[in-house]
């Protein structure tokens, strides 16, 4: 299990978000990639393994960008 450092996380969302309050946000840190709730900035964060978000990512049929 990954247990990332926050402290200097930077989230960005989707170009694709808009206004749009229901998004989720990604951070790329050092071995991993954090999601969270964008409506709960401080609330829970998931960590991927960078290898398995790109897997995730190009199944949605998207090139990974993190």
């Amino acid at each position: 299990m990954i247990i990332p450092d926050l402290t200097r996380a930077t989230w960005r969302k989707s170009s694709r978000s808009g206004t749009n309050a229901n998004c989720v946000e990604v951070a790329k840190l050092p071995r991993a990639v954090a999601v969270r709730d964008s409506k709960d900035a401080a609330g829970p964060v998931l960590a991927f393994e960078r290898q398995a978000w790109s897997s995730f990512v190009i199944a949605l049929g998207r090139p990974p960008r993190v």
